[in-house]
């Protein structure tokens, strides 16, 4: 059931990114795939990259700590 989930979480993101980025389905599929596999460190750069490098203030950065660890 887990691996359904997890399998359908990475097709989704991959066609968003195959539509956004007009990549073939193969790199999209990687993109996700590599996303997905960091995720600990995704949720700890991409809030940072949106905010133009500014320091996040500790309470947003303790609220997107909830996404690394759902399964």
């Amino acid at each position: 059931m887990a691996q359904t989930i997890h399998r359908s979480r990475i097709m989704r993101i991959s066609w968003d990114i195959q539509k956004q980025k007009h990549q073939d389905r193969s790199r999209s599929l990687r993109a996700a795939w590599a996303i997905f596999s960091n995720e600990d460190l995704v949720v700890h750069y991409l809030p940072r990259r949106l905010n133009s490098n500014r320091p996040l203030p500790v309470k947003s950065e303790t609220q997107y700590s909830i996404f690394i660890h759902q399964s």
